[in-house]
């Protein structure tokens, strides 16, 4: 029997996956300053066993005031580096490609944690401070939100240089890849977005114009990052509301993506009008890999499937299918430690315990010996 495709390795740049399972970037929500704390380090250990061929740290802040909320890990500083290293040492010890996903929150930043609410801080009412969001345009994420100020052009090209600055510090902690944050509502979607955009100037109007922001976060995240390492990006693919994004508008920026340096893009969707990962709308599983393969074939871009995956053979159609050529999985890990090695088992695959570390498919590998069915 052949390989299953979710089980053949995937080669960028100067970097292998030894297979199509990627951990997507999850927030915990438990850093204290900036900083990981112990569950981030209970968290990623759990993840670096677990057989997967990359993991992506959480949505992590170039500046302070790029939090989403107050317990959001960042590398605005570089004594946070420390701490990231730690998780990306410890996914490369287990053979696990160490990524992580770099963002500024824009104006959804100043939130409460999602268990409380997710309401802004200015609305909430709690003890955590709030602080001034900003925006490509004074447009509140809903009516009655906070009004986010409007960035000038200097604000705009110091945030592109502390994006950067916290690539930088990604390198040093030792990430083999980095994945710019460019969707579910956040400062680099929402300049790109028409709902959000209402600019007169050079990064508003046009869709060459919406998308001059993104492109020079990339410019510069890629003038920094080693050629020889891959860099990702993640797009919501369309907006979901009137007047928002379309698969054309997002296929034309993938084009101008891959032209500056992008290898792979990540495709979610959703996030202008609240959390993407918190909406209360059903969904089918897989619902967002049509995206993905609209993306790959448009721009001719390699993409990742990502939302609501949820076994093996799903995840094997949707690369058999040609839709992606990595899949992300996030909450069904949460559930399921053991994806890897079931998506394995249930695809045939010769020795399925060979996908984890030797210390547990030893073990695995006598009792497959003498168990009697």
């Amino acid at each position: 029997m052949s390989t299953p495709k979710l089980f053949e390795p995937f080669p960028v740049r100067r970097t292998t996956l030894r297979n199509r399972i990627v951990v997507s970037p999850m927030c915990q929500y438990m850093a204290v300053g900036g900083f990981v704390q112990d569950w981030h380090r209970a968290h990623h250990a759990r993840l670096a066993l677990s057989g997967v061929g990359a993991a992506i740290v959480e949505a992590t802040a170039v500046q302070r005031i790029g939090r989403i909320t107050h317990g959001c890990t960042g590398l605005w500083e570089d004594g946070q580096v420390t701490g990231m290293a730690e998780i990306a040492a410890l996914h490369r010890k287990h053979g696990v490609v160490p990524g992580i996903q770099i963002g500024h929150a824009g104006r959804r930043a100043s939130a409460q944690r999602p268990w409380d609410g997710a309401r802004p801080l200015a609305l909430a009412g709690t003890a955590e401070e709030p602080w001034q969001t900003v925006g490509p345009s004074p447009v509140p994420e809903r009516e009655g939100y906070p009004v986010p100020r409007e960035l000038t052009e200097a604000d705009i090209a110091a945030i592109i240089g502390d994006f950067a600055e916290a690539a930088k510090r990604a390198l040093r902690a030792g990430f083999e890849f980095v994945e710019i944050h460019g969707a579910h509502g956040y400062l680099v979607h929402s300049f790109f977005s028409p709902v959000s955009n209402r600019r007169a100037d050079r990064f508003g109007g046009s869709l060459a114009n919406r998308m001059r922001f993104p492109l020079m976060v990339v410019e510069a995240v890629r003038a920094v990052w080693p050629q020889d390492r891959p860099l990702f990006y993640r797009a919501s693919v369309v907006d979901g509301v009137e007047g928002g994004t379309s698969i054309e508008d997002t296929i034309a920026r993938a084009v101008e993506l891959k032209a500056r340096g992008v290898d792979v893009i990540d495709c979610s969707s959703g996030g202008m009008s609240g959390p993407a990962t918190l909406s209360t709308s059903r969904i089918a599983p897989g619902y967002q890999a049509p995206l993905a393969a609209a993306v790959r074939h448009g721009a001719a871009v390699a993409t990742m499937a990502v939302g609501a995956i949820l076994d093996g053979p799903q995840a094997e159609a949707i690369l058999r299918d040609g839709k992606a050529d990595l899949i992300a999985i996030g909450r069904e890990f949460l559930a399921d430690g053991g994806f890897v090695y079931r998506a394995a088992e249930t695809l045939g695959l010769a020795k399925p315990w060979s996908v984890l570390p030797p210390q547990y498919a030893f073990y695995l590998d006598r009792r497959a010996a003498v168990l009697d069915r």
